[in-house]
Order: structure tokens, then C-alpha cells, then sequence
């Protein structure tokens, strides 16, 4: 497509957004399938509903334009999931992964944030107005899942993560504390032995 006005940029970023919600609901069920905490089970839960809502918000506007939401792949959106599933890989601790989790998801929000923003005003710009109404709806329940993503993580799971590093850090004294007092052992052994060789020398 030949880029040449508003309305032509409007369609394609529109079929971005497109794109990127398709991977987001293949993405998803991972992420669920995944997380720990059964909050953030069903916060992504709640949100895979919610994408295919949006979703068919967006082939209606296609509909509208007589357009097709085809023909595009969203490699920003690719990239930032792309994130989510090496982490989800490198097996961190279960409460370190939720965060982890959380961190992934809120990227790919803000992502879909200034996406939605953006065309939200181009459609006003294009006066569509019915598309801008469309548009908010799904701008506002992006920032609504932002929002739970952010209480989740400060009122829980960012906790229960450092609580995770508190544990490793004792676990750490404890071996160093163990080493040690093998050590000693040790040295007081040979000590001793050697102060039993001189008295039998004697």
C-alpha cells in the first residue's frame, strides 16, 4: 500500500494493530499456562476475552472501510513476545517468572496503548466518528489491564518475587557459614593432631 495520505497510514496501522492482537491470543494461553500466582492467572485469562473482543472491533472498522485487516505482520509486536517466551525458557524461579511475566505483558500493553492512541486520533482527525468511539473503548480496557497489571505486581507478586531473592540470599549465608565451620573443623583437627605427634614425641 502506497502511503500517500492520513487515511492510507490509518489502514495501515490499523492492520498492524490487527496483526498484533492475532499473536497476542496465540501468546496468551503460554503465558497462562505458565504463571504461578492465580491472580495473574486470571488477569491474562480475563484479558485473552477481552483481545477477542477487540478484535472483532477492528473488522468492523475494516468492514466500515471496505478494507481488508489482512496483508501485514506486526514485527514490534513480534519482538516483545518473542521476549515473553524466552524468559518463560530460562525457568526462573515461579514467583520470579510471574513478575517476569508481568513485565512482558505490561510492554506489550503500552505497545497496544500508543497504537490505539494513535489511531484513535487520526480517526478523529478523519472524522470516523464512529471508529474513534470503537477505538476509545479499547484504549480504555487497555489502560484498565495496565492498570490490574500494575496492582498485582506492587501489591503481591513483586513481594513474593524479592522474597524469592531474600531466601536465596540465606540460603547462600548459609553454605558460606557451613564452609566455614567445615573449614575450622579442619584446621582444629590438624591442630590437634599435630599437638598429639609431639607428645608422643616426648
Amino acid at each position: 500500500m502506497e502511503l500517500e495520505s492520513l487515511r492510507a497510514l490509518y489502514v495501515d496501522e490499523l492492520k498492524d494493530l490487527y496483526s498484533a492482537e492475532g499473536q497476542i491470543l496465540k501468546a496468551l494461553p503460554r503465558m497462562v499456562k505458565a504463571a504461578s500466582s492465580r491472580d495473574l492467572k486470571r488477569a491474562l485469562t480475563e484479558h485473552e476475552r477481552v483481545t477477542r473482543k477487540q478484535v472483532k472491533r477492528l473488522e468492523r472498522i475494516f468492514k466500515d472501510l471496505d478494507e481488508s485487516p489482512r496483508g501485514k505482520k506486526c514485527r514490534g509486536m513480534e519482538g516483545l513476545l518473542e521476549e515473553g517466551k524466552e524468559l518463560i525458557s530460562e525457568k526462573p524461579e515461579p514467583d520470579v517468572l510471574d513478575a517476569g511475566l508481568i513485565s512482558k505483558a505490561q510492554h506489550v500493553e503500552h505497545y497496544e496503548i500508543a497504537g490505539y492512541g494513535t489511531v484513535r486520533a487520526w480517526a478523529e482527525q478523519l472524522g470516523l466518528d464512529q471508529h474513534v468511539e470503537l477505538l476509545q473503548e479499547t484504549l480504555d480496557e487497555e489502560g484498565e489491564a495496565d492498570k490490574r497489571l500494575s496492582q498485582l505486581a506492587e501489591s503481591s507478586i513483586n513481594i513474593e518475587a524479592a522474597d524469592t531473592d531474600d531466601d536465596a540470599v540465606s540460603d547462600r549465608e548459609v553454605a558460606v557459614a557451613t564452609s566455614r565451620e567445615m573449614g575450622s573443623r579442619g584446621r582444629r583437627t590438624k591442630a590437634s593432631g599435630r599437638r598429639g605427634s609431639e607428645m608422643r614425641a616426648r
